[in-house]
C-alpha cells in the first residue's frame, strides 16, 4: 500500500474553492512551507488570479495533471469535490471540511479509494512534512525534520504534539492529522502499512482517542510493522455516552474507552504512554542509532 507523499511530496497541487477567505490564507502559509500549486477552482471566477495563483472554473480545465488536491469546499459540496479527484486519479486528497454527512463521506472513502486516491480527511488539518511541504494547516513553526512519523486523530493534539517533538529534539518525517470524524479516507492502520517500508520513518507516534474501533484494528496491524509504536491515547476521564469534541470522539461501549484501546495497543506490541510527555521519552529510548 503506498500513501504517495511519502516517495515524493507533491509539487503539482490544486485547490478547491481556493477563493474563500480561509483558503486564501491556508494557500499563502503552504507556499511559504514550499507546496507547489498549479491552480484553484472556484465556479464562475476562472480566467482570473489569485496573489498569482490561475483560477478555473473545473478541474478539467488544467492542463497540467495535478498530484495533490486540497479541498476547502462546504460539507455538502466535498462528497462532489472528492468525486471529482478522483475521477480524475488525483493521487493524495485533503478534505477539510467538518460536518460532512455521514453517508457522503462513506461514499467518498469508497470512491477514493476505488480510484487509487488516498483520502485525507475529511475534517482535517492535513499534514506537514517538515522541510518538504505543507498540504493544509499542520504548522510548519511546529515541525523539523526527523525520523518519527507521528499520526492524530484529534487535529489539535498532532499540533500540540508536533511541537513537543521538536523542543525535544525529535524532529517527524512527517506529521499528519488524519481526521476526525468516525468515516475518514484511510484508518491508522492505512498509514502503518504505508510507512512500513519508508526507509526515513524510523518510529511512530500514535496519538488516538477514545470512540470507534480504529485502534483495534490498528493493533492487528502491528505485528507486521518493522519499527517501533508509540501510542498515546485522550480522554481517559471521559464520560460514557458524550461525545468529546467532535464526531469521532464518543464512548459508546466499555471496548471504545482509552483504557481498552490502551491495553490492546499494549498487547499487540505497542508502547504505550498516559501522555505525549511519557511517549517522548519511551520515543527517546527505542529509535534506533
Amino acid at each position: 500500500m503506498s500513501f504517495p507523499v511519502l516517495s515524493a511530496f507533491p509539487r503539482r497541487v490544486v485547490v478547491f474553492n481556493a477563493t474563500g477567505t480561509y483558503a486564501a490564507r491556508q494557500i499563502a502559509a503552504m507556499r511559504e512551507a514550499g507546496t507547489g500549486f498549479i491552480g484553484g477552482i472556484a465556479l464562475g471566477r476562472g480566467g482570473g488570479t489569485l496573489d498569482g495563483l490561475p483560477i478555473f472554473d473545473r478541474l478539467s480545465d488544467i492542463a497540467e495533471q495535478p498530484d495533490a488536491a486540497i479541498l476547502y469546499t462546504p460539507p455538502d459540496g466535498t462528497l462532489d469535490a472528492i468525486r471529482l479527484c478522483a475521477a480524475a486519479r488525483i493521487p493524495a486528497i485533503v478534505a477539510a471540511a467538518e460536518y460532512v454527512p455521514l453517508h457522503d463521506s462513506l461514499r467518498a472513502a469508497q470512491e477514493a479509494r476505488a480510484a487509487g486516491s488516498w483520502l485525507v480527511g475529511p475534517n482535517t488539518l492535513g499534514l506537514c512534512m517538515p522541510g518538504e511541504g505543507l498540504l493544509g494547516s499542520v504548522s510548519p513553526a511546529f515541525c523539523a525534520p526527523g525520523p518519527v512519523a507521528l499520526i492524530g486523530r484529534s487535529g489539535t493534539l498532532t499540533l500540540a504534539t508536533a511541537r513537543l517533538l521538536t523542543r525535544a529534539g525529535l524532529g517527524q518525517r512527517i506529521a499528519i492529522h488524519i481526521g476526525g470524524d468516525a468515516v475518514i479516507g484511510r484508518n491508522p492502520h492505512d498509514y502503518l502499512d504505508a510507512l512500513a517500508q519508508d526507509e526515513r520513518t524510523k518510529a511512530v507516534l500514535y496519538c488516538g482517542e477514545i470512540g470507534g474501533d480504529k485502534e483495534y484494528a490498528l493493533a492487528e496491524a502491528l505485528p507486521r510493522f518493522p519499527k517501533p509504536v508509540v501510542a498515546t491515547l485522550v480522554g481517559r476521564h471521559a464520560p460514557a455516552d458524550r461525545q468529546m469534541g467532535h464526531a469521532g470522539a464518543l464512548i459508546g461501549s466499555d471496548r471504545e474507552s482509552a483504557a481498552a484501546k490502551l491495553a490492546a495497543l499494549r498487547e499487540a506490541g505497542a508502547h504505550t504512554a498516559a501522555t505525549p510527555y511519557d511517549a517522548i521519552e519511551i520515543l527517546k529510548r527505542v529509535i534506533p542509532g
